[in-house]
């Protein structure tokens, strides 16, 4: 078998894994919509009892009899209703639970290929959609709607005039069902965009709350929002105002057909060819036949909506990435690489670096400098894994970073990128990368990164919880927490991206000593600095300019140190200081 044709099993097996035991749990809640639909009858068949046998024979005992017996039906009727509906419970609670932690790992994964975080947490939304209809009453009106022959052969027994009446109902009813798919279907696709583009901007305004606050645009910030929430507004009632107008028009039409039953079958019984009890079950069984097709129309929006996010469902968890078959490689510890790496943006495609190579053993460090824009942080989402690469590979110990399965990646690498954003819960599960953390692994990892003390003085030490985003430490705090994070468990390669952007000297110290330590465990080290501090223990340095390795070589080949010109003090002006020492890129060859 071809690896194409491995990768299309592969994903076979995961969407029928999504949708197992399905069709059965479907086939059987259908059987139990047949017994629904049938004791349904019980009300027809009560009415005619009552009225062409209690009422004609003044008979209490008879009365009381059929009185009983129909109590009993409904009884039986309403203990399977309520299995159904916990059968349609469990099944969305299962769909749920089995899709919602495929999606989400999705959904984690899609700000990598440049989606938003409100297009990336739409994808979550759709489980719930899901869940909902399925749990709804439109899905349980579904599985009505095939019964209906039931009751419209019932009203055909008590005469073919009124199942000929009936029937002509459904079908404009059904006529109704298909103009409502018809007319909303483009109407609730432009909704759905325009509520992404609502969120999105939602998500901005949130993400840069501290901007908008301390620079007064609150208010500009407000009308981009109400703008394009009147967008999704005048979609979403253009998409309602078709169901609900239909469904009205349904109901209306309905209540006409119920009372056009009741006449012909009045016509009818005056003629002698029905009964008294006959023009009352025929009505009752009338409005139960197209009551799932009136509950159809008037659920019709949830039904496409819960429609497109299955079909979203489905195609987001063929579209995972293939994990399976896999095999184990032991940890890396001798070499790192970035093989003729060709790096674009994710989203517009434009390219950001090109053509870029290079290689560290175990023990080496090397910093990447350069001007802002120039790719620096690029080049490290890529050699991270962050970023997929167009062309070229990133290697460990010569393998492929696609070689490597997550845990060796959590155990082998260590990341700290600029936001440094921390996750709500506990200091010490933020440094143990959410999992159970080994408290001797926590601790040495924050003394690596030079932030214990600062921690055990907390109240509440390792264990102070951080709240969202960390937003009870300062910028200093939550860097170097996050260092502390990327150095737990002392992964093999260790990746800083401005490692000490929010960092006083004391900061600046530690984190030149962390490089300094993990060299020499023999590990390697990629630092992107700003500060010549950080470069302090590196062995190379790379200038990357123009999305191009413009310089790499030993970092006393590549940089050297001219003190500044001293200037000499003006009379009756105080003394200045010297200025510092000025770092230029001595211009040798790539």
């Amino acid at each position: 078998m071809s690896t194409k044709q491995t990768k299309q099993s592969r994903k076979t097996a995961r969407i029928a894994r999504l949708t197992a035991g399905m069709r059965s749990a479907s086939l059987y809640t259908l059987g139990i919509s047949g017994i629904i639909n049938i004791l349904a009858l019980t009300g027809s068949f009560y009415m005619m009892q009552i009225y062409d046998r209690a009422l004609l024979s003044g008979s209490v005992p008879t009365l009381v009899l059929i009185s009983f017996l129909a109590l009993g039906l409904f009884m039986f009727q309403g203990g399977f209703d309520v299995i159904r509906t916990q059968i349609l419970q469990h099944l969305g609670a299962r769909i749920d639970r089995d899709a919602a932690p495929e999606i989400h790992k999705m959904t984690m994964d899609m700000p990598r290929y440049g989606f938003s975080t409100a297009e990336s947490l739409e994808r979550g939304r759709h489980v719930d959609t899901v869940r909902n209809f399925v749990a709804g009453p439109g899905l349980t009106a579904l599985f009505d709607l095939p019964w209906m022959p039931i009751f419209l052969v019932f009203i055909f027994v008590l005469h073919p005039y009124l199942g000929a009446l009936t029937v002509g109902g459904a079908l404009v009813l059904t006529a109704l069902a298909i103009l409502t798919e018809v007319l909303s279907r483009k109407a609730n696709r432009e909704a759905q965009r325009a509520g992404i583009e609502r969120n999105n901007v939602a998500e901005a305004n949130v993400r840069n709350a501290e901007v908008i606050k301390a620079m007064g645009f609150g208010k500009a910030a407000l009308q981009q929002f109400q703008a394009a929430n009147e967008d999704h507004l005048k979609l979403q009632a253009s998409s309602s105002g078709v169901t609900r107008t239909i469904g009205a028009i349904s109901k209306v039409l309905r209540m006409i057909l119920q009372s056009a039953v009741l006449g012909l079958g009045a016509f009818l019984t005056i003629k002698g060819e029905m009964t008294a009890g006959s023009i009352i079950a025929a009505s009752v069984a009338s409005a139960r036949a197209l009551a799932p097709i009136d509950a159809c129309i008037a659920n019709w929006k949830t039904m496409i909506m819960a429609r497109a996010a299955w079909k979203k469902i489905v195609e987001t968890v063929g579209a995972l990435p293939d994990d399976a078959g896999r095999m184990a490689l032991p940890d890396p510890t001798r070499l790192f690489s970035v093989d003729n790496v060709t790096v674009v943006a994710p989203g517009s495609g434009k390219v950001l670096l090109s053509d870029i190579s290079m290689m560290l053993e175990a023990g080496q460090a090397v910093g990447i400098i350069g001007p802002s824009g120039g790719g620096k942080t690029s080049f490290m989402r890529a050699m991270a894994g962050v970023w997929p690469v167009l062309r070229g590979q990133v290697r460990l110990d010569g393998a492929d970073l696609s070689q490597w399965d997550e845990d060796a990646i959590a155990r082998s690498l260590g990341y700290l990128s600029q936001e440094s954003t921390l996750f709500d819960t506990t200091i010490a599960r933020n440094i143990a990368r959410l999992s159970d953390p080994d408290p001797e692994k926590v601790i040495a990892a924050a003394k690596a990164a030079g932030v214990h003390e600062m921690i055990v003085a907390l109240p509440d030490g390792y264990e102070t919880g951080l709240g969202p985003n960390g937003i009870s430490l300062s910028g200093g705090q939550r860097q170097r927490i996050a260092l502390a994070r990327a150095l737990y468990n002392d992964p093999f390669l260790v990746l800083l991206d401005e490692p000490n952007s929010n960092l006083d000297a004391e900061g600046e110290r530690a984190v030149s000593l962390a490089i300094k330590s993990i060299k020499e465990r023999g590990g390697i080290v990629i630092v992107i600095a700003h500060r010549p501090s950080a470069l302090e223990h590196v062995d190379f340095v790379g200038v990357v300019q123009d999305g191009k390795l413009a310089k790499f070589g030993p970092k006393s080949e590549i940089m050297r140190v001219k003190p500044a010109p001293t200037v000499a003090p003006a009379p009756s002006v105080a003394p200045t200081h010297a200025a510092p020492a000025a770092v230029e890129f001595k211009e040798t060859g790539s």
